[in-house]
């Protein structure tokens, strides 16, 4: 049986964990990468299905070689989920430029080169699918969450623009906008985070979207993230009342 093959980023702990456990149960391959050795090793002990590919996705470099090595090893590569991010809520809160150039190196130009490293492959291939893990945080932007929020709407915008241009060589593009999801990432934060879910319950609604025919965003949960959708069209003076008195009801600074 000629197994298909997904590439995982961020995979060591949270959604990207919980998904590449998901589609190893379900008999595909799996390459999962992250800084992180040690937490993939694990992975692979935990089903024989997931490959460990160590990655650093600030090094171009790195990242192409990886992809190469996962196609050489695995013999090819039908969707990649790029799903690296950081968040530093604190610093944000101190307008930390250095964080926030971090934030930004790893969240938008990490996700460019992971995408560089395939995007000849897949456009020579001429199948397969890109999906770019963002957030409901990338609809507008939120208090304390600046450089995370830029992140995130600047992956949805660049999501937008590839589409045009891998549809025309029949790879797919999707982007995954999760509302609050319990990670090691979220436990930073120091307010309520309504409706979040478990990193498995991300790991089936992205599991079954990627494998959809058609459409180009996976949001979830729906009820939290068409909420969301709603206060991405309010005019900003709503917006920013709203927002403004969020913050004096949670009392935060």
């Amino acid at each position: 049986m000629n197994k298909k093959t997904i590439w995982i980023t961020g995979a060591s702990t949270g959604i990207g964990k919980a998904l590449a456990i998901r589609f190893a149960e379900n008999g595909w391959e799996v390459a999962a990468s992250a800084r992180r050795e040690e937490l993939l090793k694990e992975l692979n002990k935990l089903n024989e299905n997931i490959h460990s590919y160590p990655l650093d996705v600030t090094n171009i470099d790195n990242c192409k070689s990886t992809a190469e090595s996962i196609i050489k090893n695995l013999g090819k590569i039908d969707i990649c989920v790029f799903g690296t991010g950081m968040h530093d809520p604190k610093s944000e809160k101190k307008f930390n430029l250095e964080k926030i150039r971090q934030i930004m190196e790893v969240n938008y130009f990490g996700t460019m080169n992971c995408i560089n490293s395939v995007y000849k492959y897949f456009s020579e291939r001429k199948s397969g699918q890109i999906s770019i893990i963002s957030s409901v945080a990338g609809y507008r932007g939120l208090p304390a969450a600046g450089a995370y929020c830029a992140s995130k709407s600047a992956l949805i915008s660049f999501a937008e623009s590839l589409y045009f241009d891998m549809k025309r060589k029949n790879v797919k593009v999707s982007v995954i906008s999760p509302g609050f999801i319990k990670t090691p990432m979220t436990d930073q934060n120091d307010f309520p985070m309504p409706m979040i879910k478990s990193a498995e319950y991300a790991a089936d609604k992205i599991f079954s979207g990627l494998l959809k025919k058609n459409g180009f965003e996976i949001h979830f949960p729906k009820t939290f993230t068409f909420l969301m959708k709603i206060i991405q069209i309010l005019p900003n003076w709503l917006y920013f009342g709203a927002i403004n008195f969020g913050n004096k009801f949670m009392k935060r600074d």
